[in-house]
């Protein structure tokens, strides 16, 4: 288990160290290596089932240190796939946002208290002729 999770994480960092304009790159802390241990465990799977599976090399265990070259290539490949599809998730919800950025919503939890705007006044009928 712990293996596994070390070569996940070496796997990830490596990949996402690789990948020109990787799409995780803004993250930081816990939540970057764990990205990185979780892009790394499904490259490692991918990994096996194209070599160890698919063309019959590599090593038999999935989680092996063994298969750290099969394990990268397959990471290398999940990390290239995610970055595209966050991309074009991105895209393609970028119009969407556009057609509100006029309106302004309240924050989070607020209602809008913002009172509409008074009616106009009605025309003034004229009134007598000043004295003078």
């Amino acid at each position: 288990m712990v293996g596994a999770l070390l070569l996940g994480f070496v796997c990830g960092v490596l990949a996402r160290i690789i990948v020109p304009r990787d799409a995780f790159r803004g993250m930081s802390g816990p939540v970057s290596w764990a990205v990185s241990v979780g892009l790394g465990l499904v490259g490692a799977v991918v990994g096996y089932v194209i070599f160890t599976l698919g063309l019959g090399i590599g090593d038999t265990d999935i989680f092996d240190w063994g298969g750290l070259l099969s394990a990268l290539i397959g990471t290398i490949i999940v990390v290239g796939l995610a970055g595209y599809f966050l991309r074009r998730r991105q895209a393609h919800a970028a119009p969407s946002t556009a057609r509100h950025a006029a309106q302004p919503s309240p924050p989070a939890g607020q209602a809008n208290t913002q009172a509409p705007p008074p009616p106009p006044a009605p025309p003034q009928a004229p009134g007598p002729p000043p004295a003078g």
